[in-house]
């Protein structure tokens, strides 16, 4: 993947000395009396001196608490060491920094409800739920979960969950019964808050029977408060009462427990797709200071901006976006399908809105492009200034995409972490280029380097993306791993002391990060290790193929590749079309890449995320069980690619 002389885009002067990271650098040299006068210089500053440039991050932001005397004790160790070991402070009352009548939340549904929350609205909302939380005798600690779309109500409910101290995890309601009860079983919650249904596509989905068959196998859920969503009649499970009535009569005065820095903020999950999936403890303070950092030195979020995310409750991107508020933002929530009624109704939200950050996924990028659609001739979008892409890697044409038919002057920040970090250990820099088909940069206070297969740091060779210096994300625990031993084993079994991602990463000349797909499911054919993503790049760039996922095969005592495609409705895999995608594969990689078997299907199975599954229909191919398929949004799928005669020879 190699990029073009020159960048897509840069910053004008007028941008980079209005960006929040170039005050950052200033307060920097202010504080620490040293010289930093662009992102390489800040960089170094700040994994050489990750005490000095934390407590920066604290001030600069200012963060509410009491930060101790120590920024981080034994960063020698990793795992165990500790940031801000002597702080208090509370999550919500850094979120909900901002009062009066301005808009806090503007939220659009699928269902036609359009809703605008001001910030006294939406404090008095979140005091009102904590303190009917604390009725029902939550407290610091307990679990409270949601099964809820991405709608005001959400925001509420995570927010007086962290006020009282108590720890929030949440599903989509597209999750079936057994994805949740794989989830919030482990955790035990006191509260469950769901919606009595949601819409997608134009189709109104009833959860009632689901919540009944849920709460009945969750015996520690005290109450179930339903969120009046979909307008169907009320359930009448036994612990069930309306959102109305739960916080009816409370005060709208709100109490912030203050709490050390690691104390327990949310609990995610990994994907699950190969077993029940783990629950990843996430603390307070380090989700919040690293939000902040990506937030204002990253993406340039500033106050009275409006920040947008396509995400559902399901998935860390909503966790991150909910931080926004810290920086005095206005949070854009949608939910539903993002091509409902067709591919602008994001684009349209955009300029109603008035957003100035569009997150959204490759794969969102990819369909609006396949879907021949060209928002800088049908939208206005004046007022979006970054675009963030996650979820997979965003390749060279979808950059070329973005910059030649959605906006001209525009920020395009692909960003790269995980539910395992609750952030990003790469992402944008609003001060520097924007070169195709990469990440522009190594995130601040993050050492990422990449190991090649001795475990050596290597620039611009493929290998093992990892970050060998600990970071105020990392994992709390996971949950019931007293010994710690799966949180070992996820992330520093490999290289002792040092994080292992799982990604497939090469470093670039620009100081940039191009990252080529999960390293579990890099190919071996003949022991070359090839990334999926350069597989797809060419492939999906035909015009007759919508989507493809490739894995590796053993066969023979080796491996081959073998590539399954969804076409577009009219187009048939026919010999011809087998011959343009193995020219096309050789022509622009190496014949290593190119597949054995070229094989039709008509889905991709995927998780919730989006995110397609190519070690399940690895497993599948093999023919193993996939443990876990409530993790997929459409399991049904696996059984295309189960016996297939063409893999048996």
């Amino acid at each position: 993947m190699n990029s073009t002389d020159a960048p897509l885009w840069s910053p004008s002067p007028d941008r980079i000395a209005r960006a929040r990271i170039t005050a950052f650098m200033r307060h920097v040299e202010s504080e620490w009396n040293v010289a930093v006068t662009d992102y390489p210089a800040l960089y170094t500053f700040s994994i050489e001196r990750p005490e000095a440039f934390w407590k920066s991050v604290w001030n600069f932001c200012r963060i509410r608490g009491n930060p101790g005397d120590r920024v981080v004790a034994d960063l020698d160790r990793m795992p165990g060491s500790r940031f801000f070991p002597d702080a208090r402070l509370n999550f919500a009352e850094n979120v909900l920094r901002q009062s009066g009548d301005g808009a806090a939340l503007i939220f659009n549904g699928e269902g036609q409800r359009h809703q605008i929350v001001s910030h006294d609205a939406l404090r008095a909302g979140v005091a009102r739920f904590a303190s009917a939380l604390r009725a029902e005798g939550v407290t610091p600690g307990d679990r409270v979960a949601g099964y809820v779309p991405n709608m005001p109500e959400a925001i509420v409910a995570s927010l007086g969950t962290a006020a009282v101290g108590a720890v929030w995890s949440s599903c989509s309601p597209d999750f079936g019964v057994q994805g949740v009860l794989d989830r919030f079983g482990q955790i035990e919650p006191k509260v469950l808050v769901a919606a009595d249904g949601y819409f997608y596509a134009g189709k109104t989905h009833d959860l009632r029977q689901k919540l009944a068959s849920i709460v009945e196998q969750l015996p520690t859920v005290r109450r179930l408060v339903i969120i009046p969503y979909a307008g169907t009649s009320p359930d009448d499970t036994g612990s069930a009462v309306s959102w109305d009535d739960f916080v009816a009569g409370h005060t709208t005065e709100l109490q912030c427990e203050q709490l050390p820095f690691d104390h327990p903020l949310y609990i995610m999950y990994s994907s699950g797709t190969t077993g029940v999936p783990k629950c990843i403890v996430h603390g307070a303070g380090g989700t919040l200071i690293q939000h902040l950092k990506e937030h204002q030195l990253h993406c340039d979020i500033q106050p009275g901006d409006r920040v947008f995310y396509f995400t559902t409750c399901g998935w860390m991107m909503w966790n991150w976006l909910v931080t926004a508020l810290a920086s005095e933002a206005t949070l854009l929530l949608y939910d539903g399908s993002p091509f409902h009624p067709d591919g602008n109704v994001l684009f349209d939200f955009a300029d109603e809105a008035e957003m100035t950050l569009f997150g959204t996924s490759a794969r969102f990028i990819d369909a609006v492009n396949k879907a021949g659609l060209a928002p800088i001739e049908t939208h206005d979008l004046s007022s979006v200034r970054t675009m963030t892409s996650t979820g997979s890697p965003l390749v060279a044409e979808s950059f070329d995409f973005v910059y030649e038919r959605i906006k001209h002057d525009i920020h395009l920040a692909s960003i790269s972490g995980g539910t395992d970090i609750i952030s990003c250990f790469v992402g944008g820099n609003p001060i520097g280029p924007v070169w195709r088909g990469e990440i522009q940069v190594r995130a601040l206070g993050m050492k990422v380097e990449v190991f090649d297969e001795h475990g050596q740091p290597v620039d611009g060779e493929k290998g093992e993306l990892v970050c060998t210096m600990p970071f105020p994300s990392m994992p709390v625990a996971f949950w019931n791993d007293p010994d710690a031993r799966k949180y070992h084993a996820a992330y520093f079994d490999t290289y002792p002391g040092v994080w292992r991602h799982g990604d497939w990463a090469e470093l670039t000349s620009h100081g940039g990060i191009i990252i080529y797909g999960r390293s579990d499911a890099v190919l071996n054919p003949g022991g070359v290790r090839i990334g999926t993503a350069e597989i797809y790049r060419q492939v999906e760039q035909l015009e007759e193929v919508a989507e493809s996922l490739v894995i590796g095969q053993r066969w023979e005592d080796d491996e081959r590749i073998v590539l399954f495609v969804r076409l577009k409705d009219g187009s048939a895999l026919t010999p011809d079309l087998e011959d343009r995608i193995r020219r096309r594969i050789r022509q622009n990689t190496t014949p290593r890449h190119v597949p054995a078997r070229i094989l039709s299907v008509p889905e991709i199975p995927r998780t919730k995320s989006g995110k397609i599954v190519e070690l399940a229909v690895r497993e599948v191919v093999h023919g193993r069980e996939v443990k876990n398929r409530e993790a997929l949004a459409n399991p049904g799928a696996l059984e295309y690619f189960r016996n297939r005669k063409e893999l048996e020879r």
